[in-house]
């Protein structure tokens, strides 16, 4: 395994072939764990990363927790807190109006017949119910009222014979819907009630005698 010898004066110099360089040596000890140091700095480097994990978790959990305690209470309730008493109040007797099949619109409720009555009795229903006849005010209304495909009595009359005609809340009528040819009093007859009558049209009012029988509308109030 010796490669040559060498004399000069009384040293003697011998170079071996496998005696590995510093580079070698260096590299090698990385790889075999021959320098102490480095698996001491990996050790600090697992329990720094260790303990960075654990505060991640920890606020995690908190987190989860604080949701988990604080419960966002519904809507309803949120509204509840911030209305009168008076505001309440009618918002749970529109409540029971709907559960009993009522339909609300614009700020009112309506209440559409499934048997007929004369206008009289179709009124004295409707105050029965703390409501009345429908009053029709709006454009929006009167497309309300009309989509239910039946014959019904709206809260208008002519109590006076003089063709002035009237809301059952005593106001006058403004906002007209008469049908082609109505009002006409048909055969001399005392025609002064009123009813939808052509309800696939916008003007749909027909004026009736008020002893005929009909399906009819309730309208009750239900602004807050």
């Amino acid at each position: 395994m010796v490669r040559a010898v060498r004399e000069e004066a009384t040293e003697i110099s011998i170079d071996y072939v496998n005696q590995p360089d510093a580079s070698t040596r260096s590299q090698s000890n990385l790889e075999t764990g021959g320098n102490h140091a480095a698996p001491e700095r990996k050790s600090f480097r697992l329990v720094a990363v260790g303990f960075g994990l654990l505060c991640i978790l920890q606020a995690a959990l908190n987190i989860s927790l604080r949701l988990t305690l604080y419960k966002q209470p519904p809507v309803e309730e949120i509204v509840c807190r911030n209305e009168t008493d008076d505001m309440y109040n009618l918002r749970q007797q529109i409540k029971q109006y709907l559960q009993r099949g009522w339909l609300y619109f614009q700020d009112s409720l309506y209440y559409i017949s499934s048997t007929k009555k004369t206008w009289q009795e179709s009124r004295k229903f409707c105050l029965q119910q703390d409501a009345n006849l429908v009053i029709i005010n709006t454009k929006e209304e009167q497309n309300f009222t009309r989509q239910f495909e039946r014959f019904t009595w709206i809260g208008l009359r002519n109590l006076s014979m003089t063709g002035e005609w009237t809301w059952v809340d005593g106001a006058p009528l403004t906002n007209r819907y008469w049908g082609p040819g109505e009002p006409n009093n048909l055969a001399g007859t005392n025609e002064n009630c009123v009813e939808i009558r052509f309800f696939e049209l916008e003007n749909s009012w027909n004026d009736i005698p008020c002893d005929r029988e009909n399906f009819w509308i309730c309208e009750k109030d239900a602004a807050f």
